[in-house]
């Protein structure tokens, strides 16, 4: 290997050392360091800001007979959080922003606890003085964090800087980072969320402590009164080991629970039955897909309808032949909708079964000479024709498959289905009107009549459930079981949805519980459902 000529080797070096003495001056420049200095004021700021305020930004406060530690930490998707040792916790989105609300109802003072089990009515008024009590104590926990932010972020620059100035900037960057979250806290408050919590813990105490949704629905507008009767709530289950009347369903109230797609999995009974009592469900509807294969051995598995004690109404989905459909129908609490109706406590219900038996979701999805969803939704139509000439209002059409629900829309409210596996609420597009007839509009047309005029189609809300008996043994195919998934809806006394409970408990050999309560009207309304043609392939119980 030849080697560089000394005049070459000399050129590279001066250049060499040209650029490292630009480099060196562009470094040591005034407004370089200058931002050098300021960015490592601001991130020792906010750095020992997060810290302070993860250590020490905790104020307790009494909420009724507890004493509650309620503290703020960096997030970046805000929110509040309730726990409610050991009967579980609440999530409420309650604001946006980078700072998350975490409230724990600790210890019982119990000169308070004993008030509240010799005198029942101050339970009410421990109810009454949540409000202020809660307000008084974010205040002060507000002021808090703004205080230990800055503190923390001059001491911390005081330290590692030693300058005055420096640490004042520290303190300032620190006032407007902890200020302005709050403002963007505040600005961003969303007091309804209180109507529509998240609960995780055991499923027995969820309606206890959440409260009877559809009172919630009617009354959404006071959030006040809603978390006077949580606390309440909360403060019967801690004060008593009798049982007290802490869930008071409204009477003109009609609660139905949707499962779907059990797959045979046995501890799917378990948990309808936990939901018909402890949530007082009036009646259970399910969408199909009750066993695996069809077969003659599997119609032992329906043997457990009659343990359930509601009337349990139930339309044939793809894994369920004539036979199981057959031997649901002989349960005495069974109701099989194949194309007809039926009423349970008030509301009538309209469903039919699913089209295809295709239990092999590998065999081809057609049957005769038309394809899958041809078939599919002429069975839509089906339904829809046999409503109509009903005559009356049906409340609420029951299918298996999705893609058989956009012949309903319009025809009925509310369309109930399964078969994805995977919960989704949405929206079906309006139906749309006949085209006009070309050879019509040859020949003058009376003026139609005020009382002729058009009316609005109805908006039909698709509400798919999730897989009740976590997709049977598929389930454990993925890394991650499927969870089992159910809802209860909550119907007023003129047969509207008023509110609904997603319900969720975590796959085959889990146990953690989770319920999401949906009031209708307090958020937008969900997107439109996709036409079928749309619609994946890969249907997960084909």
């Amino acid at each position: 290997m030849s080697e560089l000529p000394v005049p070459a080797l000399s050129t590279w070096r001066r250049r060499l050392r040209s650029v490292t003495d630009r480099t060196g001056r562009v470094w040591r420049h005034r407004w370089f360091r200058n931002t050098r200095v300021g960015a490592a004021v601001a991130l020792v700021s906010v750095a020992a800001s997060m810290a302070g305020v993860m250590l020490f930004a905790h104020a307790g406060i009494d909420v009724g007979p507890f004493r509650a530690e309620m503290s703020i930490r960096p997030s970046l998707v805000g929110g509040t959080e309730v726990d409610i040792p050991p009967l579980g916790s609440l999530h409420l989105d309650s604001h946006r922003g980078t700072l998350h609300l975490k409230v724990a109802l600790g210890s019982l003072d119990q000169s308070r606890t004993e008030e509240l089990i010799d005198n029942p009515t101050a339970i009410s008024s421990a109810g009454d003085r949540a409000v202020e009590e809660v307000t008084t104590g974010v205040s002060r926990l507000a002021l808090r964090t703004v205080g230990l932010a800055v503190l923390s972020a001059v001491l911390a620059a005081a330290l590692i800087f030693r300058s005055v100035r420096r640490a004042a900037a520290a303190g300032l960057t620190a006032l407007v980072a902890s200020a302005g979250s709050i403002g963007l806290a505040a600005a961003t408050l969303r007091p309804d969320a209180i109507s529509e919590p998240r609960y995780e813990g055991l499923l027995v105490n969820a309606p206890a402590v959440v409260g009877d949704a559809r009172r919630i629905a009617d009354n959404y507008g006071r959030y006040a009164e809603q978390l006077q009767q949580i606390v309440s709530n909360v403060s019967r289950l801690y004060t008593t080991v009798s049982s007290l009347p802490v869930y008071e369903p409204a009477g003109n109230t009609t609660r139905l629970l949707h499962v779907s797609d059990l797959h045979l999995n046995p501890s799917a009974w378990g948990l309808i039955r936990t939901v018909v009592e402890t949530f007082d469900i009036d009646a259970v509807i399910d969408t199909g897909d009750m066993v695996d294969w069809g077969s003659s051995a599997e119609t032992s598995f329906v043997s457990s309808i009659p343990s359930i004690k509601v009337p349990y109404l139930y339309v044939r989905g793809n894994h369920d032949s004539v036979a199981v459909q057959s031997a649901v129908a002989r349960q005495r609490n069974a109701i099989v909708l194949d194309n007809d109706l039926t009423t349970v406590d008030g509301l009538t219900i309209a469903g039919i079964g699913d089209p295809q038996f295709t239990p092999d979701k590998s065999e081809a999805n057609t049957t005769g000479d038309k394809s899958g969803d041809e078939l599919l939704t002429s069975t839509g139509e089906r339904l829809a024709g046999t409503i109509r000439e009903a005559g009356k209002r049906v409340d609420i059409a029951l299918v298996h498959d999705p893609a058989m629900a956009p012949p309903l829309s319009g025809v009925v409210p509310l369309v109930l289905s399964g078969h994805r596996h995977q919960r989704s609420v949405s929206m079906l597009p309006e139906p749309t009107p006949p085209s006009p007839d070309p050879s019509a509009s040859a020949s003058p047309s009376p003026a139609p009549s005020p009382s002729a005029a058009v009316q609005a189609p109805m908006p039909t809300r698709l509400m798919v459930e999730g897989s009740t008996g976590g997709a049977g043994l598929r389930g454990l195919e993925k890394e991650d079981p499927t969870p089992l998934s159910l809802s209860v809806l909550y119907f007023d006394e003129n047969h509207e949805l008023k509110a609904y409970d997603d319900i969720q408990l975590g796959g085959t050999g889990q146990s953690n519980v989770e319920m999401q309560r949906n009031v209708i009207g307090l958020d937008e309304e969900p997107a439109t459902t996709p036409s079928p043609s749309d619609r994946p392939l890969n249907q997960p119980s084909r």
